[in-house]
């Protein structure tokens, strides 16, 4: 099985972890995952998780310029199949790719319909693609079930709500080019609460300032990008999160959330949420000031909200998307 992604200070880490997620379930299932990569940038993550990559030293905005030699590594193979994970895609890259291979892609954007075998699409707003009017000869797995997450999300128990609220987490994902970690934080420190956690992500570039910044401070704890995020949310009371896979995580591990949005791709995931009752949405960071509103609705998150949200979050999410995908990108 090939797995196509990349990662880097442009598109951040989502694509390439939720692909890792399903590459450790098929690699359970007892098959062999290769990743194919545009560059080196994804090299010591994927070194550390085991998988060997094969490396196409093309422009990662420019896939089909990569086409022939991704055609050719496919070709070594016959039989091959491969899940593409990128918004860079076009209508002729997937169609060649799925003249050498069986192909899935995972959607979220609905570009354009995709000639692939296989579409997944996770996405808490697939319903509004109408993907089962324009595909007719495509496999498709569709809605929160097949939510891509690490396998320490699979099997979370009832979330502990405390009566008061003391431990709060601030992240932003692996990108934040307008700092607005920084901005939240300082809206935060005002309310008094005992712990506040700010991890920031892979590609932050403020982090060093902001760590100098909070060493005055005895209760902010910085920390860098981590492995074991499931370890935070479940210590806090409350997580202040960017949109994206996050929030999906959150579900699973019944964590009470303030979501806000980075980027245009995370609209449908903040917005639907919100209309779900199950994470508030407070504006996207990039034209609203958010910072401004985060104190008034901290303050409606009472033990008996949080306790309501916590349980209605884990049914929506059970953290097993990535066992559900495996088994059906392996048959």
């Amino acid at each position: 099985m090939f797995i196509r992604a990349d990662m880097n200070d442009t598109i951040a880490t989502g694509h390439m972890m939720r692909c890792l997620s399903i590459a450790d379930e098929i690699r359970a299932l007892g098959e062999e995952v290769i990743f194919i990569t545009a560059d080196h940038e994804a090299d010591n993550l994927l070194s550390e998780r085991g998988y060997q990559n094969r490396i196409l030293n093309t422009l990662w905005s420019d896939m089909e310029s990569e086409l022939p030699q991704i055609t050719a590594i496919l070709r070594e193979k016959p039989g091959s199949r491969i899940l593409i994970d990128s918004y860079r895609v076009t209508p002729r890259y997937l169609a060649e790719l799925t003249k050498a291979a069986d192909t899935s892609y995972i959607d979220d954007i609905n570009s354009f319909v995709y000639p692939v075998r296989n579409l997944i699409c996770y996405a808490c707003y697939w319903k509004d693609f109408r993907y089962q009017e324009r595909y007719k000869n495509t496999k498709l797995y569709l809605g929160v079930e097949y939510t891509p997450l690490r396998k320490e999300f699979s099997h979370c128990g009832p979330k502990k709500i405390s009566q008061e609220m003391e431990n709060i987490l601030i992240i932003s994902g692996g990108t934040d080019n307008q700092n607005i970690l920084r901005k939240l934080l300082m809206e935060v420190r005002k309310a008094g609460f005992r712990r506040i956690n700010v991890v920031c992500g892979r590609y932050y570039h403020y982090f060093d300032q902001l760590t100098a910044e909070a060493r005055e401070w005895e209760n902010v704890f910085i920390s860098r990008h981590t492995s074991d995020m499931k370890s935070y949310f479940d210590e806090a009371d409350l997580v202040i999160s960017a949109g994206g896979t996050t929030l999906y995580e959150l579900c699973a591990c019944g964590t009470p959330a303030i979501s806000y949005s980075i980027a245009d791709n995370q609209l449908g995931n903040v917005r639907q949420f919100d209309e779900e009752g199950l994470i508030v949405y407070v504006g996207d960071a990039r034209y609203d000031g958010i910072e401004n509103k985060i104190s008034l609705l901290i303050g409606r998150y009472t033990c008996e909200e949080r306790s309501r949200r916590s349980c209605e979050m884990q049914r929506y999410i059970d953290g097993r998307g990535a066992s559900r995908l495996a088994r059906v990108l392996t048959n």
